[in-house]
């Protein structure tokens, strides 16, 4: 009761309800608010109803139900049919306008008293009184179905969703079932009698008289309180005034009303019955009823006076939740004569006009409608996209083009379809090679613009709430990823994401987890332990906690670049739980998506609890975080025997109340909100059928739930394939704003639970009376129905980003992630569903103390034992050393070279499209087979700290020997001489690499950071292929090919090796430097590729005399004949003569840029530095040296430079390249270039690109078959369409063409 109620309306009751002109005034002798009307009904001791209109209290209809003679009217019940009155003798239903609809009586009615309904139907009344019967009766037939025996005399009934409890006339409760009517257990409230008691949810409160001496009667200072969850009697509630009168709130369920004979009313909670709050009623008698409206927001006393009081708040007083319309009177307007009534007299009789008289009105169409003759004839021309007219070819009879409407041949287009077509529909983009080749502007015509980002384009969605619509817009429908002869790096991700948030690929096996995965990554509780888990020590191949760490870290760094699970997904399938709970894809095709998303949301967090105990048995943080926990009673109805089992659940199930039955008059159904159907949900109260110890056969065990903990993270899954149909599911979701943003929880000290929402939720945070839970919606997996089949809906996430963020928002941030498609929306948006096409699957709320609270501390923990583990294997020789944990200790100042080679497990999927070309369905499947890791400098430096062969579990389709030089004896434990670690294992040694700040160097990273799963920041990455870059070529080089025209070396001639290909990345980074500090790089460049136009962009090939040539990477401490030489033995090598040209035209005639050639125009190195240098001696070589150095401070040698090493002592021979060559190398001390300060030490190393192009990736051969033909150049290809032969490896060999390869396709898939 809020402190403005107030009495708002007195109304005198009468015998004729105002029907006489004095009428006489009869006191009330039963009340009750209807239940769909705003409408409050009263009864007097004439046996009258009558009902009053709304807060004025306007008489609305008076009709006698029964003969004064018989007696009061003693009970009103109402359901959706009308209102049933009960008196002594008999029961009445008459329609809400007093029409009746049957009288009931029976001989054995004699002294009535109360009735109930007995199902949430409200079907059936069971009636009782002070006699020795019972019965019930049916409402529709207005007949006696069953008659009862009894003991008891009962004189007030009241109903909850379980039970019905009877008060009898000598002060006891009976607790009885509605549906076998048997007594379940009796309570002795007050030992006189019960004068009044009401029933909320799990809670019985009666008022009643204690028998005093000489047989006196008088009301206790008390209410009584009784716990029907628990069958126990609680502690009553102390009411000095002597309690009378009690109602329940039926909002707040813990809220009771008190009120005594002389009208004092105390608002009492229950579970802190200290604090209340008093009114003081104005009646100058003594209070005879009362009673509260289903909303809480009106209460009505009846005094002895014959007056009734409607109190309540005035602004805002209403009966009803959502109040139906009032028949009312049928006013009949008088009737006007016509036009030819007046005229139809004998004087006019001939003259009449035959148009004025009238038509009658028929509801069927005439035969003589004829039918309208407007149609429509023509139609308008197709339109074409621009950019398909300007690519057309000329012929003899005119132009030509490719298909690209989706019609067939000789098929006509139903243009005028096409206007009416919806708009909402995503437009596919363009590749990024195509743009490339118009130019690289996105604002050509046929080219739609990017539909993301805070400011949306009208082509997602046309309205606010594009969830009311009836179909699904288009960006709720399913998005796929189209791949052109570049593969899936050519797709225009960013055209569906301009937000800060990455979406995740959807074309990868079960791929339907991705909604659930988004919703855990932005709930802070779990992202905190995942990350704080991941950079522990757990080496375990199959954690699925780690694995979400790894993810949640991913997307954190992608900054909205499109990223993909596929490690995570991966090790979900590795897992024989997950095969027989059916949550793998492509095991389960015609599972429905909903319930596979919601077994998979069970089976995850359930899993990862277990993840996080196995290494912190001794912490119970994730079980505080996820398990709602409790004890299960269940008791035998037979035997009454009861047993408990403690149980703890990580996903609850909403249960839904039973469909209402329609009437004749429409359903007209109680307000059902979130928060109870969650209470019922998490409580679990139900009959089953199971095996009683003590009975020794299966009996119904009636199952209740008390709550003893509940989590930080509440998830709920919210409709599952067996309710998908259910007309209570979709009637509710189905209702605006039916799901709160926030809902607040109590759970008391014996158990019980207890949900608010809304005002209700508002009003407890301000009485601060209770420890109450509140939880902030931060989002939900929703079902997007594509076609009316459950097998072609998918999954989209809404999600509200603002609480994952440091600081929170000013408003919330909805956010909509459809895979990789990322866009804002309205919390309105986000909040609406549509039952025919969107409905909700899982839901999460979190703690709202929890929100905004990102743990950044566990970078600061990470566990970097994985680094120093040597896992050699000792079959072989070991072609690697690890980190030392004193002397070498990666830093945010340490770059690492790395290179991988991949294998395949799928074949890419190709056809031929109706125009004759290949396209690419799904392109070929990766999985990383090597990793190697070098060092950059110290004594160790180009000594590698990780090479290690992954243990691949899926089966391989292609070794890729060719390209990658792995062989299926490498990967076989059983054969394999090389260091074979689990997938998990390798990554984690980069991951722990990349969050300690360390800076990657390669050549083509990007393929390599795709199949490996990692997301590595811009500012971390040192890429040789795009260091050796123009743009205005639209070329990008190999690493073979810059080996031999930069380094004058030849690589990858007799098979591929990742440690060989990162020592040549961190040589041309080198260079890449040295060309820089001299000012030549431009210069360099265009010579660079002026060599490669002639050469084809691959080596040439020569004599062995004339190249240094790479073998097979050596063991530790023995370098093989022809190995790779030190980064400083390549230093005293002769500079390539484009660079000697350069220094020489520079020093020879400084400023003349006319005698130089234009190649070399830009100034070399000055001469005054290379005189500045001072010449090494053996003396200044140190003995150690850290692993870590600045990007800045790494070595760049110049022409001037490389005569230094011609002075080295004589002892250091070019062989031990590990060794001598570095120590001496690491001693030279700084070196003065253009007068800047550079001190040596080498690089990290690099890798391919992840195209075949001039990278020397490996490319599926998915369309280097058709792409030879169309000659499009891609942005981050290395090849001209001109070349298409094998050269080398992905980045590490001199492929020119777009693909690498001109094989014969046949050819190509056995390659």
């Amino acid at each position: 009761m809020d402190p403005e109620w107030t009495e708002v309306a007195c109304v005198l009751l009468s015998s004729s309800n105002g029907g006489q002109e004095e009428p006489a005034a009869t006191p009330v002798s039963a009340l009750a608010f209807d239940t769909s009307q705003e409408l409050m009904w009263t009864g007097n001791s004439e046996g009258r109803v009558a009902a009053f209109y709304g807060a004025e209290v306007q008489s609305y209809v008076s009709y006698v139900m029964q003969p004064a003679t018989d007696g009061e009217v003693r009970q009103i019940l109402l359901n959706d049919t009308g209102v049933i009155s009960l008196g002594p003798r008999g029961l009445h239903m008459a329609l809400r306008r007093g029409l009746p609809l049957w009288n009931c009586r029976h001989e054995a009615m004699a002294d009535l008293c109360c009735m109930s309904f007995t199902s949430s139907a409200n079907t059936e009344v069971l009636v009782a009184g002070r006699q020795p019967a019972m019965f019930v009766v049916d409402l529709k037939e207005g007949e006696v179905v069953r008659q009862l025996e009894t003991k008891e005399n009962y004189t007030l009934m009241k109903r909850n969703s379980r039970f019905i409890c009877a008060a009898t006339n000598h002060g006891t409760v009976d607790i009885i079932d509605p549906s076998t009517f048997a007594v379940l257990k009796s309570w002795t409230a007050h030992s006189a009698f019960i004068h009044d008691m009401d029933v909320q949810a799990d809670f019985l409160v009666t008022c009643g008289a204690t028998l005093k001496q000489q047989g006196a009667v008088m009301f206790d200072p008390y209410v009584n309180l009784f716990d029907l969850k628990q069958m126990t009697s609680m502690a009553p509630i102390p009411f000095p005034p002597c309690a009378a009168f009690v109602r329940m709130h039926p909002r707040m369920v813990t809220t009771a009303i008190v009120a005594s004979t002389s009208g004092q009313i105390h608002i009492i909670d229950l579970m802190s019955p200290n604090t209340s709050s008093v009114k003081q009623a104005n009646i100058a008698s003594y209070l005879a009823r009362i009673e509260i409206s289903p909303t809480g927001e009106a209460l009505v006393l009846a005094d002895s006076d014959c007056y009734m009081h409607l109190w309540g708040a005035p602004s805002r007083i209403q009966f009803t939740e959502y109040p139906g319309m009032i028949e009312t009177e049928t006013v009949v307007p008088p009737h006007k004569e016509t036009e030819w009534e007046e005229w139809s007299d004998d004087e006019n009789e001939d003259t009449l006009p035959l148009n004025i008289v009238g038509v009658p009105y028929y509801r069927d169409v005439l035969l003589s409608a004829f039918p309208s003759l407007v149609s429509d004839v023509g139609a308008p021309p197709p339109r074409y996209d621009p950019s398909t007219l300007e690519a057309m070819t000329s012929f003899e009879h005119g132009w030509y083009a490719p298909n690209t409407t989706g019609l067939l041949p000789n098929q006509v287009e139903d243009t005028r379809r096409d206007e009416n077509k919806n708009t909402q529909t995503i437009q596919a983009p363009k590749f990024l090679s195509e743009r490339s080749r118009d130019g690289g502007s996105s604002s050509m015509p046929g080219h739609h613009q990017p539909v993301n980002g805070d400011d949306m384009s009208a082509a997602l969605a046309s309205s606010e709430l594009a969830s009311l619509g009836p179909d699904a817009p288009g960006m709720y429908r399913t998005v796929e990823i189209k791949f052109s002869k570049f593969g899936v790096d050519d797709f225009d991700f960013g055209y569906y994401n301009r937000s800060r948030y990455a979406g995740l690929e959807n074309h990868f096996a079960n791929s339907y987890a991705n909604a659930l995965l988004q919703l855990l990554r932005f709930t802070p509780t779990i992202r905190n332990l995942a990350l704080q888990h991941a950079a522990g020590a757990c080496l375990d191949d199959q954690c699925l906690l780690c694995e979400l760490g790894y993810l949640c870290d991913m997307l954190q760094k992608a900054e909205g670049a499109t990223c993909q699970a596929t490690n995570m997904l991966k090790t979900l399938s590795s897992l024989p739980q997950a095969h027989q709970l059916r949550l793998i894809e492509e095991e389960n095709p015609n599972t429905p998506i909903t319930e596979m998303l919601q077994n998979l949301t069970r089976f995850l967090l359930t899993q990862i609890a277990g993840d996080f105990s196995r290494m912190q048995p001794q912490s119970k943080a994730m079980e505080d975080a996820l398990a709602t926990s409790g004890v299960t009673y269940m008791r035998c109805m037979a035997c009454r025997s009861e047993t408990s089992r403690a149980v703890s659940t990580y996903v609850n199930n909403l249960k839904y109340p039973a469909p209402q039955r329609n009437t004749s008059r429409g359903p007209k159904y109680p307000k059902i909100t979130f928060s109870q159907v969650l209470k019922s949900s998490v409580e679990q109260d139900s009959s089953t059928k199971g095996w009683c110890e003590m009975c020794q056969r299966y009996q119904t065990l009636l199952n209740r739930k008390t709550i003893t903990s509940i989590p930080s993270v509440l998830t709920l899954n919210a409709s599952g394939p067996q309710n998908l149909n259910y007309p209570e599911l979709r009637r509710l979701w189905g209702t605006p704003g039916w799901l709160p943003d926030e809902i607040g929880i109590i759970v008391d000290t014996v158990g019980q639970f207890f949900c608010y929402e809304g005002e209700d939720l508002k009003l407890h945070l301000q009485r601060g009376i209770h420890d109450i839970k509140v939880y902030s919606l931060v989002g939900m997996a929703v079902s997007v129905d594509n076609g009316g089949q459950p097998a072609k809906s998918h999954l989209v996430a809404m999600v509200n980003v603002g609480y994952s963020e440091p600081t929170p928002p000013e408003q919330p941030r909805w956010h909509l992630f459809n895979d990789f498609l990322v866009r804002q929306t309205s919390p309105g948006e986000a909040l609406s569903f549509n039952t025919n096409w969107k409905t909700p699957s899982v839901v999460v709320f979190q703690l709202k103390s929890n929100n905004n609270k990102i743990d950044m501390e566990w970078k600061s923990r990470i566990d970097t034992s994985v680094l120093y583990l040597d896992d050699g294997n000792k079959t072989g020789p070991s072609t690697y050393r690890p980190l030392s944990p004193t002397t070498e200790q990666p830093g945010p100042d340490t770059i690492v070279a790395i290179d991988t080679e991949f294998v395949a497990l799928k074949q890419p999927e190709i056809e031929m499209n109706s125009e004759g070309e290949m396209e690419t369905i799904r392109p070929m499947t990766h999985a990383l087979a090597r990793v190697s890791v070098v060092r950059s400098q110290g004594l160790d430096e180009g000594l590698p700290f990780i090479d290690d062969y992954i243990i691949i579990k899926e089966p391989v389709v292609d070794y890729l020997t060719l390209y990658s030089g792995i062989t299926r004896g490498d990967l076989d434990p059983r054969t394999s001489v090389h260091t074979l670690v689990p997938l998990k294992q390798a990554f984690k040694k980069l991951w722990v690499l990349l969050n300690l700040g360390c800076k990657f160097l390669g050549h083509g990273l990007k393929q390599d950071f795709r199949v490996i799963n990692i997301q590595v920041p811009k500012a971390q990455i040192i890429d040789t292929i795009d260091l050796f870059f123009l743009k205005t070529r639209l070329r990008k080089l190999s690493l073979a090919f810059l080996a031999w025209c930069v380094l004058k070396e030849n690589i990858q001639l007799e098979t591929h090796d990742s440690i060989e290909d990162a020592r040549t990345a961190l040589k041309l980074y080198r260079k890449f430097l040295e060309y820089d500090d001299a000012g030549i790089l431009e210069t360099q460049l265009q010579e660079i590729y002026r060599e490669g136009r002639d050469t084809n962009f691959k080596p040439p090939k020569r004599d062995d005399s004339e190249l240094r040539r790479g073998t097979d990477t050596p063991p530790v401490g023995a370098p093989a004949p022809g190995s790779a030489i030190s980064p400083l033995l390549a230093r005293s090598q002769p500079a390539p003569p484009s660079i000697k040209a350069a220094a020489s035209a520079v020093a020879a005639g400084e400023g003349d840029t006319k005698s130089v050639p234009a190649s070399v125009a830009k100034p070399a190195i000055a001469t005054a530095a290379a005189a500045s240098v001072p010449a090494p001696s053996p003396a200044m070589a140190p003995t150690a040296a850290p692993l870590a150095t600045t990007a800045s401070t790494l070595p760049a040698t110049s022409p001037a430079n490389t005569t230094l090493t011609s002075q080295a002592p004589s002892n250091i021979t070019p062989h031990n390249n590990h060794n001598n060559i570095n120590s001496y190398n690491s001693g030279m001390g700084n070196r003065h270039v253009n007068n800047r300060t550079i001190p040596h030490g080498p690089l990290g190393s690099g890798r391919g690109h992840p195209s075949n192009s001039g990278s020397g990736r490996y490319h599926p051969p998915s369309s280097g078959y058709r792409n030879h033909q169309s000659g499009q150049h891609h942005p981050n290809s290395g090849h001209d369409s001109s070349h298409s032969s094998h050269s080398s490896h992905s980045g590490h060999s001199g492929h020119g063409g777009h693909g690498g390869h001109n094989l014969p396709y046949r050819q190509y898939r056995r390659g």
